[in-house]
């Protein structure tokens, strides 16, 4: 393209997604943030272009040297909805800076809005009870950070990953390991009690013991003789949970640490924590179903070009066809709140289209103008706020775990 000079167009590229995931009624924009700050250290050093150079003619390694995205952008905010053939986000400039964007927007709104869409669904149906993030030994270690904070984004109460806390200030939880209750073997056979009694000593009794390493009355009796009444958790991570939570439940009544909590882990998703609201259980830790594609599927995002020098493009091809032309979206909602459908529609529309519902929410804000991110954008708890607020105004149907339509029509 920089060869035959239409690498200089002004082209308009578009983030969609065609259909949802099997399953899914919803899906949960998340990466926005990450994208505009990594736009700004998107460039190429000396080392990468001596590589580039190795397959690059020379007139494109000077192009890359001078990079610098210059366009403009516009998305659906971090922590609203999409659907099928919602325009997430429109990316103006030449054709060349634009299309040079595509892993790195791909690669950030696929992971993050994938993670936040399961997240999303495991908040829905945990019934208001905290959700610890702990995936980060199921993926790679920089995809554990960014799963952290999609997962916080869409309600998840803490994280443990450490890097995740630091970077983007989300709160910081966890227990103790099986190894370290191991570590307490002794010649005379295990030693569970000076495990707990070395990290009560260490943490005060507000922590939470790990008490399924042997046998889990045992470890509930051994936890409660160490730490007193006033323990602050059990965490249980193997087994049926739903029938150890009453027997853990009625055992630590039947001691006295009627206030101790029970936290359950061990290969939990949506439909294992729906599975557990009926029972006395206070927390859940989950890590393996939210960050993998077993429990977060890809969002299946593309990147498309749909407006050359103003005139619309459109892709054909069986089952991957796109829609031509930049275009803005609105979500109307009846007078109670409640979402009805959205509506896409040409950018450069006089006017929004009308549609079912009495109030009417434009979806599209600026993030990017000339290069450079547009101040005062959406914060991490703002946007997971947003979120919050915006499963409220769901229809209720779409909140059903059995698959369906999509929760909203987009016309």
């Amino acid at each position: 393209a920089l060869a035959d000079g239409t690498g200089d167009r002004p082209c308009v590229f578009e983030v969609f997604a065609r259909r949802l995931p099997p399953g899914r009624r919803y899906g949960v924009v998340a990466g926005t943030a990450r994208l505009v700050e990594a736009l700004e250290s998107f460039r190429f050093d000396e080392a990468e272009l001596e590589l580039a150079a190795g397959f690059l003619a020379p007139r494109t390694v000077e192009w890359l040297r001078d990079f610098r995205f210059s366009g403009d952008i516009d998305g659906y905010r971090e922590g609203d909805f999409y659907f099928p053939g919602s325009p997430i986000l429109s990316v103006s400039g030449t054709f060349a800076e634009c299309v040079l964007l595509e892993t790195l927007t791909l690669s950030i709104f696929n992971h993050d809005s994938a993670i936040a869409s399961a997240a999303a669904r495991m908040v829905s149906v945990a019934d208001g009870r905290a959700l610890i993030e702990m995936g980060s030994r199921r993926t790679h270690e920089e995809a554990a950070v960014a799963a952290a904070r999609a997962a916080y984004l869409a309600g998840f109460d803490s994280t443990s990953n450490l890097q995740a806390a630091q970077r983007y200030g989300i709160p910081a939880a966890g227990t103790a390991a099986h190894a370290f209750t191991l570590l307490h073997t002794t010649t005379a056979g295990r030693d569970e009690a000076s495990a707990f009694r070395s990290q009560v000593e260490s943490l005060g009794v507000g922590t939470t013991l790990l008490v399924d390493t042997y046998d889990i009355t045992e470890g509930v009796n051994t936890a409660i003789a160490v730490a007193g009444p006033e323990l602050g958790g059990v965490r249980i991570d193997s087994g049926d949970l739903g029938v150890l939570a009453r027997q853990v439940r009625a055992q630590l009544d039947g001691l006295g640490a009627t206030r101790t909590k029970i936290v359950m882990s061990g290969d939990l998703d949506e439909y294992g924590i729906a599975g557990l609201r009926a029972e006395p259980v206070d927390a859940y830790g989950v890590g393996t179903s939210l960050v993998t594609g077993s429990g977060a599927p890809t969002a299946g995002m593309v990147f498309k070009l749909v407006e050359v020098d103003g005139i619309a493009v459109e892709k054909r091809s069986a089952a991957k066809e796109s829609r031509g032309g930049a275009k803005r979206a609105v979500r109307y909602a009846r007078r109670t709140g409640t979402l009805v459908e959205e509506v896409v529609y040409p950018a450069r529309a006089e006017q929004v289209p009308p549609g079912e519902g009495s109030q009417v929410h434009e979806l599209m804000i600026p993030l990017v103008r000339g290069g450079e991110a547009v101040g005062d954008l959406p914060t991490l708890e703002e946007s997971r706020e947003y979120l919050r607020q915006g499963m409220v105004r769901l229809p209720w149907e779409g909140l059903t775990l059995s698959a369906g339509d999509p929760a909203l029509p987009t016309r």
